[in-house]
């Protein structure tokens, strides 16, 4: 029997939607302050189109609010071109929220400022550290993003074929040294500690440390699940046969390796195709061959 994966999709992003959506709120608002508060006053590039918006202010004295605003509004027009309605529906709304909460915070961030007497860069980059991770953590299992630069690495991922992860650190990588070619190696170093922090956080908030997740699905409706990792999710799977202990019943169990950023959308995709499938969710910590789509939570 076919499914409706478009129609899926939708009722998942539809659920607790006014509960996440004041979850994405709060998130970019955490995040926003976080950088008009430690990362701009204190040239810390941690990548993405907040990166480059601070080398951008130091080079050529351009509001950093103001090009990560132009950069949002020309991102949401590519991604409607290369990627699509539906995903970008899904970036949307962080991409607007962000850029209007960075400049939102400007003068709350001046304020706060007067009264922070922080004189260790270390204490800042571990606070900074923190606040990032904690609020990418809200923002993640929102099921939304803040879009930005990883538009760019989603089409980079569907026409060139290359890994998101790759894409991601590689493109970070590059504008973290740009940073320290232009505000010396030691912010480099502090810059890498944030990032650090921000990982581990992200994957605490979510549901574990891991940056995967190990499936195993008892589902009867085994063959709509099965396609939806195929086809849609674009990873592999495993069928092992299984029989139940107690009912002797003759069934398969669906084993397979899911990015810790796309748990929410995972499990909430597979319990709507069927209600009643029973879910054991393990921590994975190495994969080693097989098919596996990589996600690094990077800005």
């Amino acid at each position: 029997m076919d499914i409706d994966l478009k129609k899926i999709t939708e009722k998942v992003t539809q659920k607790n939607f006014y509960i996440r959506s004041i979850n994405l709120v709060f998130g970019t608002f955490l995040l926003a302050l976080n950088y008009n508060l430690f990362l701009v006053p204190n040239n810390l590039v941690t990548g993405g189109t907040s990166g480059i918006a601070i080398l951008l202010k130091e080079l050529f004295g351009l509001s950093p609010s103001i090009f990560i605003m132009a950069s949002s509004i020309l991102l949401i027009i590519v991604s409607y071109l290369f990627l699509g309605k539906e995903e970008t529906k899904r970036n949307i709304i962080g991409s607007i929220l962000y850029p209007f909460f960075v400049s939102l915070t400007v003068p709350l961030a001046s304020t706060l400022l007067q009264y922070l007497a922080l004189d260790s860069m270390l204490i800042i980059v571990l606070i900074a550290g923190i606040f990032s991770g904690i609020a990418n953590g809200i923002i993640y299992k929102t099921g939304f993003t803040t879009g930005g630069s990883d538009i760019l690495m989603k089409i980079l991922n569907k026409y060139a074929k290359i890994p998101e992860g790759k894409a991601i650190f590689s493109v970070n990588l590059v504008i973290m040294i740009f940073g320290a070619i232009i505000f010396g190696a030691n912010k480099f170093i502090y810059a890498l500690i944030i990032l650090y922090l921000n990982s581990q956080l992200i994957d605490r908030i979510l549901i574990g440390i891991s940056d995967s997740k190990l499936f195993f699905i008892y589902t009867k409706k085994s063959e709509e699940v099965r396609k939806y990792i195929l086809e849609d999710l674009k990873t592999g799977v495993t069928i092992l046969e299984a029989q139940g202990g107690y009912s002797k019943e003759e069934n398969c169990v669906l084993m397979c390796v899911v990015p810790t950023r796309d748990y929410y959308l995972f499990k909430e995709t597979v319990l709507t195709i069927d209600g009643s499938a029973f879910f054991v969710i393990n921590d994975c910590y190495e994969v080693s061959g097989g098919v596996k789509r990589r996600n690094l939570p990077f800005i």
